[in-house]
């Protein structure tokens, strides 16, 4: 996926009325930009406008209309796009927002999906997110991105394809190959959380403990991240699957059927990731707690060898005149000769039992 540069953060005002088209979040393009293709059995046409009037005053000719859009931040363009295609003012603020949670909604005439795809960067740094809505209508779909991320690159490719089965079917069916190439994008950025997880689990293994403890918390913020866009994409397409839809023809639902399996695959991986994690902590702290159970057992030690040694040199520290062989000529190096027994034989017992 390709990187941005931070532009502008938005926050939400207080107190506004429902369907103000105010942007929120970060703004990741300078501009916004339309993607156009147009496509039937026999025919595909794709065109770019970077105005929006070029763009809505184009007329399509083909049976179905895919319109992307690129940057998520102007009201102007939202504005245009939404009575073009008569889209609920509820719906244009949710798209201006890019801190939208993961839903479905239906408004009779089209389905509004709201989701993400992530991007984790092979060095390892931090799990960023971007925004990403679908309408669905009758014969055309809308996609809106807050930034090109080559995500739905593979389906232009197969339209382009005049063989293509997706040539001949409808915009439920663009819809679901849409939805199919985000949960891909989850295999290849799960795929990649994993390499980390598993990095960060040798170097902990390892005994390389320099800032791992920071490592395993931001693995375990980013898996929370992953898990709360996946679980409601798991129901989003459970609840298409009940027919609950008029959109949804029922030929797309079997294709669904495969995106569900796809998607529990993808939980299922990142609940194993997220339990790594949840070892990896419990781990940290096992071998801290061993490591400083060692450090004591030292101290220890070599509190119990010096001990003895210095009860010896206190008792004869002490002024009294009538003292046992304090007079001796080899008094002395007896009592060193002594402290040296005491010593060695400590050192040797606690040897043999592993303590030192």
């Amino acid at each position: 996926m390709m990187r941005h540069a931070e532009v502008k953060q938005r926050v939400p005002s207080l107190g506004e009325a429902p369907g103000s088209l105010l942007p929120v979040g970060e703004q990741k393009l300078p501009s916004s930009s339309l993607a156009l293709v147009e496509f039937g059995p026999q025919q595909l046409s794709e065109n770019r406008f970077d105005s929006i009037a070029a763009g809505l005053a184009y007329q399509p000719e083909q049976p179905v209309l895919w319109l992307n859009v690129y940057g998520l931040h102007d009201p102007a363009v939202m504005q245009a796009i939404g009575e073009r295609f008569q889209l609920h003012p509820l719906v244009q603020e949710d798209i201006l927002n890019n801190r939208q949670r993961p839903k479905l909604e239906d408004y009779g005439d089209y389905l509004f999906i709201a989701t993400r795809v992530f991007d984790f960067p092979k060095n390892g740094g931090r799990l960023s997110y971007d925004q990403m809505y679908l309408v669905v209508g009758e014969n055309f779909v809308l996609s809106f991105q807050e930034r090109p991320t080559g995500v739905f690159e593979p389906v232009r490719e197969r339209l382009r394809n005049p063989h293509s089965v997706l040539r001949s079917k409808g915009a439920d069916y663009l819809a679901y190959s849409l939805l199919d190439a985000i949960i891909d994008d989850y295999f290849g950025v799960l795929s990649q959380f994993t390499e980390h997880v598993e990095r960060t689990d040798q170097l902990l293994l390892h005994g390389r403990e320099q800032g791992v403890l920071n490592k395993v918390q931001r693995l375990k913020h980013d898996c929370l991240k992953l898990r709360r866009s996946i679980l409601p994409l798991r129901e989003m397409l459970l609840t298409m699957l009940r027919g609950e839809y008029r959109l949804i023809r029922p030929e797309t639902q079997v294709y669904l059927r495969d995106a569900y399996d796809h998607t529990m695959h993808v939980i299922e991986s990142l609940e194993m990731s997220r339990e790594m994690v949840a070892d990896m902590l419990d781990l940290y702290l096992s071998t801290q707690s061993h490591r400083l159970n060692l450090q004591m057992r030292v101290l220890t030690v070599f509190s119990m060898i010096f001990m003895p040694l210095t009860l010896i040199a206190g008792i004869y520290g002490m002024n009294f005149e009538n003292m046992p062989e304090l007079h001796w000529h080899y008094g002395y190096f007896g009592v060193l000769g002594l402290m040296a027994a005491i010593a060695g034989g400590l050192i040797w017992l606690f040897w043999k039992r592993n303590w030192i």
